[in-house]
């Protein structure tokens, strides 16, 4: 569960970014964001390339994309995610979602799911069948 949860996260972050870049055409801005040309603009007036970097590489994707690597690191260590990433990550999908109502927010939340029951799982503690409980 942990690791589909991570992957879906990687994916959702690398989805969003790289379709700001090239569906949306975000991408066309760069020569504007790597010139200096939005240091002195204001954000409540944004330029249309103030915009796409906000949509593309300014966004919540690339971040995704470390949360979401950063849980599959702990899980080929064996190490469970902390709960708090899971529930930062739904609490933050819910007001997504409601807010921007359609949008692909279901695969975070589902990400989100898999990771609190992941960690539910490994919190619980295991009975190997064939030992002998009360065995040191």
């Amino acid at each position: 569960m942990i690791k589909w949860a991570g992957w879906l996260i990687v994916l959702f972050g690398a989805l969003h970014t790289l379709g700001a870049l090239t569906v949306e055409k975000a991408a066309s801005h760069a020569g504007d964001w790597f010139s200096g040309a939005l240091w002195e603009e204001d954000l409540s007036a944004m330029s249309a390339a103030n915009s796409a970097y906000w949509l593309s590489l300014g966004s919540f994707g690339v971040p995704l994309v470390m949360v979401g690597l950063t849980v599959l690191w702990l899980d080929r260590r064996g190490i469970t995610p902390p709960s708090f990433i899971a529930w930062t990550l739904a609490l933050w999908t819910v007001v997504d979602a409601v807010v921007l109502a359609f949008t692909p927010w279901p695969v975070l939340l589902l990400a989100a799911v898999l990771l609190l029951a992941g960690a539910r799982r490994a919190a619980r503690p295991r009975c190997d069948a064939g030992t002998d409980a009360g065995a040191p």
